[in-house]
């Protein structure tokens, strides 16, 4: 109960974009989309960079600048979303869950790479186990120290677009 509370003051806190995406009712991808704007915030300054528009890495070969508009940085990142919604797309329900997640911290951490193992977090969802709030949640800290702020991020994201 404390989650839901915590997760209609975030949007209710929520500056008002065009609208409330809650009040119009959109789907729960532009949900995401809305709630990663609301956390990642805007970065359109120098000192972001390689990072722009609402938290894009600038790739080798991408041309991007931080003078990008609101429009364009919008538009990076429902592509960035899409392009991990159908690299999770395996995962049925929890892909747009997952995808959120993967736009902050990266892909590779939770598909294991190198000497980093696969994810708790993918290892569960993979073997049916729906159970995950603490394996998602557990994505909070920052240089291995609990972070509030992306605690309540992660509880946020999950009240809003876990699927029962």
């Amino acid at each position: 109960m404390r989650i839901g509370i915590l997760a209609a003051v975030c949007l209710l806190s929520m500056p008002l974009r065009a609208e409330n995406p809650v009040k119009e009712g959109q789907d729960k991808f532009n949900l995401a989309v809305e709630c990663i704007k609301r956390f990642e915030g805007w970065h359109g300054e120098k000192k972001h960079w390689p990072y722009v528009g609402w938290g894009h890495k600038v790739l080798p070969g991408e041309k991007f600048t931080n003078s990008i508009t609101k429009a364009q940085g919008d538009s990076i990142l429902r592509a960035d979303l899409h392009k991990l919604c159908r690299m999770f797309s395996y995962l049925g329900r929890d892909s747009l869950l997952v995808s959120v997640l993967a736009y902050n911290v990266g892909a590779y951490r939770l598909k294991g790479y190198g000497k980093m193992p696969k994810s708790r977090l993918l290892e569960k969802l993979e073997a049916g186990d729906r159970n995950i709030y603490r394996e998602y949640v557990s994505f909070r800290c920052y240089r291995g120290k609990v972070v509030p702020s992306i605690e309540r991020r992660r509880k946020v994201e999950y009240m809003l677009l876990f699927e029962e």
